[in-house]
């Protein structure tokens, strides 16, 4: 067989020279070309090499080319979606951006888990990554990249990944939404507002598109049984996109009773009573999904379905109770007696004004029975989010959903004092971002001069917390060979299980004894241990996503242990080790000795479950008498 080189006198591909009866590789078309070129062996710096041999194969593999094209669109699968099909292209331009981004990526997030690493909330610096001036799908596509990576490494990298993207999809949000605010009333869309809740909940895979996709499902199924029903009905012959409208109300009725049949008895869709303050009760695509929702997601789902089938249906901000109502006379009727309300969380039940009063106890003004525009749709939503989150244990997590729901809420009222109070006094119990905190309170000011007693408070107290991150209190470091700390019996790292409350939990940090307030202490009952408070106390994350302070005590190594899903897991640790967490860089400054000990407790824990070695020390039983806490 003859070898196949770049040209005469040139080195060929597999590094033998050209002789004269040897077929020339660059003889062959360029199709032929391209398609040997586009082999998956052939990586970027392959095609690199091949394009430097000469003038010939440098124009096979030309920017806009075949050859490129197929590097790109191998390497970075998910771009794709963002390019017209035989779209002409630089690729190789496009090539070299997106491999530009991936490394100043992956330097930025690796310098934001250090710099941010003692801060117990993370504040919106993250902001210095728009700053790169990268094109906005090449960071999220690299983010996306470091968080698909093997799940048990890299967990710090990955933990400021999401943090970064969780940012950065929320200001494209945003962007969007104050877009949409812009247009006339009559052009907004419910259903598009709907979508702008996804900054609550900026991670979820899902757009605009697969939502309209569903619904096209479900409206399928919905004129399939008006068909039976009616195989003449005008709603089933009006083309995709085109406005029509229904006028006569039998007609209509029997649009309606199509959507109740499929919506609540062939679909199962409900209202969730027994969960009904679950924040995805709100989120459109998991009403899609869990087919459950709260009256007012549900009401919108059902207005959208009616209206794809020409039945014009109006929101009703009706208290603690949203509603449609559907008009039984001429337009332009605001008489509430006019009207049959529709409860979408009953199942589509239909009511007279007289009934709505009966779903919530007592009477109400005419002025409750009145249609909303979107934009009134959308601030009560985000309304229930935000009381959710007022709701919430005081953790993270309700914290965090309570600072995007009022986030949302301000950008379509930003004038509201209340919330912008309430979003100053958040972020200043937090301790994050106290230049924003004395804008916001400018701002208050501003509005409503009567705030000036709360406005002050809270002006002197952030003004002292900026004097205070001027002069950061360097973290105190704990070596186990300390004399104080020799009582400490467990190192960072190590999965635990508490043997009174049965949680499987891993140690980020440990006291040589309890430092929490002493009315903590006799709230927590930490008296009735056998040592007491002066035993050593560890901050442990629990499998079920809390953060605890365990007494020594009531802990003991996991026998089998297992991985923590815990968000905050990647703050502390780099990887999942099989048997244990490693510490990241970050947690090893502050326990620099913990990592050996870590290890040697492992090692003699898997010793002493060995055959020959004597039966393992058995749990004490739980004192009947003592107190079981939620921190102990």
């Amino acid at each position: 067989m003859a070898t196949f080189v770049c040209g005469e006198g040139q080195p060929s591909l597999n590094g033998i020279t050209s002789e004269p009866q040897t077929k020339i590789l660059t003889d062959l078309p360029t199709e032929l070309l391209e398609h040997i070129l586009c082999c998956p062996v052939l990586k970027n710096v392959d095609i690199c090499n091949v394009s430097c041999c000469c003038k010939r194969l440098h124009d096979v593999c030309h920017g806009r080319g075949k050859v490129w094209g197929h590097q790109y669109k191998r390497r970075w699968p998910r771009l794709q979606r963002f390019y017209r099909q035989n779209e002409s292209c630089d690729w190789l331009r496009e090539y070299k951006t997106r491999h530009r981004v991936g490394i100043q990526i992956q330097r930025t997030v690796e310098s934001i888990s250090k710099r941010f690493f003692t801060e117990v909330v993370l504040g919106d610096s993250f902001a210095e990554i728009e700053s790169l001036g990268m094109p906005e799908h090449f960071c999220e596509d690299e983010l996306l990249f470091i968080l698909s990576s093997d799940k048990r490494k890299s967990l710090t990298l990955k933990y400021y990944a999401k943090k970064i993207l969780y940012f950065l999809r929320q200001q494209n949000i945003l962007r969007s939404l104050k877009t949409f605010l812009e247009q006339p009333a009559d052009q907004q869309s419910s259903l598009e507002g709907k979508k702008y809740r996804l900054y609550c909940n900026p991670l979820a895979d899902v757009t605009l598109d697969s939502i309209s996709s569903q619904l096209d499902e479900i409206t399928e199924k919905v004129k399939k049984m008006l068909r039976i029903k009616n195989p003449s009905h005008p709603s089933l012959r009006i083309a995709q996109g085109e406005k029509f409208v229904v006028e006569d109300f039998e007609l209509q009725r029997q649009v309606l009773g199509a959507v109740n049949s499929v919506l609540y008895e062939q679909l199962q869709y409900k209202g969730n009573e027994f969960d009904y303050y679950n924040p995805l009760n709100s989120y459109i695509h998991q009403v899609l999904l869990r087919r459950t929702g709260i009256p007012i997601s549900l009401s919108v789902l059902y207005m959208t379905l009616a209206r794809k089938l020409c039945v014009q249906l109006e929101p009703v901000n009706f208290p603690n109770h949203f509603l449609l109502r559907w008009c039984q006379k001429p337009r332009g009727s605001e008489d509430i007696y006019d009207f049959v309300y529709i409860d979408a969380f009953g199942k589509g039940k239909q009511l007279t004004a007289k009934e709505c009063e009966y779903l919530i106890g007592h009477q109400v003004t005419a002025d409750y029975y009145s249609a909303i525009s979107t934009t009134e749709v959308l601030l009560r939503m985000v309304g229930n989010l935000l009381n959710i989150g007022k709701r919430g244990e005081g953790n993270e997590k309700s914290y965090q959903l309570l600072r995007d729901s009022l986030d949302l809420y301000l950008t379509i009222h930003p004038d509201n004092v209340q919330y912008l109070l309430l979003q100053a006094r958040l972020y200043f119990h937090l301790g994050i971002w106290p230049e924003k905190v004395l804008d916001i309170l400018q701002h208050i000011q501003a509005l409503d001069p009567s705030q000036h007693g709360a406005v002050g408070y809270l002006v002197q107290h952030t003004l002292e917390h900026i004097q205070q991150k001027k002069h950061p209190v360097t973290p105190e470091v704990k070596k186990r060979s300390a004399p104080e700390h020799l009582r400490v019996q467990y190192s960072v790292g190590l999965i635990m299980k508490h043997k009174r409350s049965g949680y499987n939990c891993v140690i980020y940090g440990w006291d040589p004894k309890c430092t929490m307030s002493q009315e903590w202490i006799t709230t927590m009952r930490v008296n009735q241990l056998s040592s007491g408070a002066s035993q050593p106390f560890y901050n442990v994350l629990v499998q079920d996503g809390t953060c605890r302070y365990a007494a020594q005590e009531n802990l003991e190594p996991h026998s089998d242990p297992l991985e923590i899903g815990h968000q905050e897991v990647g703050r502390y640790f780099s990887e999942f080790a099989d048997t244990h967490y490693v510490a990241n860089e970050e947690l090893q400054t502050r326990y620099p000795e913990d990592m050996d000990e870590t290890l040697g407790t492992v090692q003699e824990l898997y010793h002493s479950l060995t055959p020959g070695s004597g039966n393992r020390e058995q749990v004490p039983a739980m004192d009947q008498n003592s107190h079981q806490t939620m921190n102990m």
